[in-house]
């Protein structure tokens, strides 16, 4: 009894950052009470994955928006045209009622996958607007003659499904001039409901700066994604607003729950075509 109890109180010196083991001087650590935190985690509501699937579970209940986004790698030579193309053509579906879409952001990406462009589309009503919305472009000959044109630019196209985070931001138009930050992560199977109840708290971390615009996560496409949709002035303003959040107590404890889940994370640095109504 005795070893065990010195055992464990060596993995709890470990886990607050003292003994063997501990971070060196200087290193970004973890909070110290994360035994507390836990205990207080208790009592926080959490998402049951075993009643429902995710998409329920996670997603807005007051709406029902349907996400859609898209990454076209253009020819390097291409760029300025195909941007030019863009915006003459997008913005008509965006302003026509008989479609049910709408223009949430469009970008280039300035660091991350060069000569790209991503577009983020919005569909009020669901499944049955979106496929609304697919049968009337395929009548539209105006759109068919901008896929053809837009087709010689590509090197190559995805696109997917996305349902938005219950506990983010609904993304609403933004004056600039802003760049913009897609953080993407890839999760291990299974852990989105542990992601989602964790981000659920750890959201009122990242508000003080209005840098949140949008979290969602995949339902179509490559599975078990996450897109984070964040905002700043410019580059200093993101790294002086990010390390604000780690002076926050319980930040940390979100960073240390959630790496665990993530199989792979991509940064891209966007920044917003004329367009766009992020800007």
């Amino acid at each position: 009894m005795a070893a065990g109890a010195r055992g464990g109180s060596a993995a709890l010196r470990r886990l607050r950052g003292g003994g063997a083991g501990a971070a060196p001087r200087g290193a970004r650590g973890y909070s110290r009470d994360v035994e507390g935190s836990w205990f207080r985690s208790l009592f926080v509501h959490k998402v049951d994955p075993r009643k429902d699937a995710h998409s329920n579970l996670l997603s807005k209940k007051e709406t029902s928006n349907l996400y859609k986004i898209q990454f076209h790698n253009v020819k390097p030579e291409c760029l300025e045209a195909y941007n030019q193309l863009t915006e003459e053509v997008l913005p008509k579906l965006h302003s026509d009622p008989d479609y049910p879409c709408d223009l949430v952001g469009n970008w280039n990406t300035w660091y991350g996958e060069q000569d790209q462009a991503v577009h983020l589309w919005r569909f009020s009503g669901g499944y049955p607007a979106l496929m609304d919305c697919m049968n009337k472009l395929r009548q539209n000959q105006e759109y068919l003659d901008f896929r053809k044109e837009r087709s010689r630019m590509l090197l190559s196209r995805r696109n997917q499904l996305l349902l938005e985070f219950s506990f983010w931001n609904e993304p609403q138009p933004r004056q600039g001039p802003n760049i913009y930050e897609l953080r993407t992560y890839k999760l291990k199977p299974g852990t989105m409901i542990e992601w989602g109840n964790n981000w659920a708290r750890a959201i009122k971390y990242r508000q003080e700066n209005q840098e949140a615009v949008g979290g969602f996560f995949s339902q179509i496409g490559e599975l078990y994604v996450v897109h984070h949709l964040w905002a700043y002035r410019d580059l200093q303003s993101r790294e002086e607003t990010r390390n604000a959040a780690w002076r926050k107590r319980g930040w940390d404890e979100n960073v240390y729950y959630t790496v665990p889940l993530i199989r792979t994370m991509e940064s891209r640095i966007m920044i917003p075509l004329k367009i766009s109504p992020l800007q």
